[in-house]
């Protein structure tokens, strides 16, 4: 779906009705993922996505390596037979050799160096997004948010500019994947959520060319989310700009949250999503620490996944973390 003021794409990769949000299978959790060095950090987004129901239900389907002509590393490749391990195996835990021995051409990450969860759910989207769109050589920019990864965790920003001296409104469109959200000073996600679409003033440094009045003045600059995306990701910046500190504060996150009064168009039917995964980091500083998850299995129960421990929970636990990254489905 493409909102009001934006061109849709000539071409489509994956059909949009062919998307199953709901798991194809019901069945117990998998597998635990042994941490081979210092990837705690790979472990929590490799069993989020795993547990992504239509990233799952698409990657267990085979549909991208039967036809896929990729030489060499393949992210999609590797996150197929990933899932399948993981879903399928007998075993309590499995190593995950694939992505580990790949870990240079996701992004720059090393087994032995503690790394950060969100940068590497970003690095592992990106490439596969780009393993979909290898071997097609279209330059249409909307093209490219038709892959099973856009459409399933992409939308887009409005970025509304309204020049103070003149009144003119620009709009900028904008892909998303994430929204990374300020925390401080704010107890829950809702507050952060209306910091996010609460007008700004672009003043000095950020001053604004108008192309009404030609001046480069103070203006306004308000970011909403113009069109949602099947499956939404939060990261709560728990990096203190100024000091590098981690912001260690509660702040408390819903299992259903209404996603309408931070759209573009506010109004109608609420928007809602459900909570499916959480990642919770624990020490004092953003640098070293532990990362673990909690994530919901396709019979509908809530396990915390430690590494190689996988143990069922109950959702008033789930909802009591430090939360670092949340995961929300249509």
């Amino acid at each position: 779906v493409i909102g009001k003021g934006m061109t849709p794409p000539q071409k489509i990769l994956f059909p949009p009705e062919k998307i199953c949000m709901d798991w194809r299978q019901k069945r117990r959790p998998g597998a635990g993922l042994y941490n081979l060095g210092s990837t705690c950090y790979l472990n929590v987004i490799l069993q989020c996505l795993t547990y992504t129901p239509p990233l799952a239900n698409y990657l267990l389907s085979r549909q991208h390596s039967r036809f896929c002509r990729q030489q060499g590393f393949c992210m999609m490749c590797i996150m197929e037979d990933h899932v399948r391990k993981v879903l399928y195996s007998s075993a309590t835990a499995i190593r995950p050799r694939a992505v580990i021995r790949d870990l240079k051409f996701i992004g720059e990450f090393k087994p032995d160096i503690p790394g950060d969860a969100y940068e590497f759910l970003r690095c592992t989207l990106n490439a596969m997004q780009a393993a979909c769109l290898s071997g097609s050589s279209n330059s249409d920019i909307f093209f490219e948010e038709t892959t099973i990864i856009r459409q399933i965790f992409g939308g887009f920003l409005r970025s509304r500019v309204t020049c103070l001296s003149c009144k003119a409104v620009s709009d900028f469109y904008k892909v998303f994947l994430d929204v990374l959200l300020k925390i401080k000073g704010a107890s829950s996600l809702s507050t952060a959520l209306e910091d996010f679409v609460t007008p700004k003033k672009l003043e000095g440094k950020k001053r604004f060319r108008c192309s009404k009045c030609k001046k480069k003045g103070e203006a306004s600059k308000m970011v909403t989310v113009h069109h949602a995306p099947r499956v939404l990701t939060v990261c709560l910046g728990r990096a203190d700009d100024h000091t590098s500190r981690k912001l260690s504060q509660v702040v408390a996150y819903p299992e259903y949250l209404d996603l309408l009064p931070y759209m573009s168009e506010p109004a109608g039917e609420p928007l809602l999503y459900s909570l499916y995964a959480v990642v919770v980091h624990t020490g004092h500083t953003c640098l070293g620490g532990h990362f673990f998850c909690y994530t919901k299995a396709s019979n509908g129960q809530w396990y915390k996944m430690n590494d190689v421990s996988v143990e069922s929970c109950d959702l008033h636990t789930v909802l009591e973390q430090q939360a670092y990254l949340l995961f929300y489905t249509r």
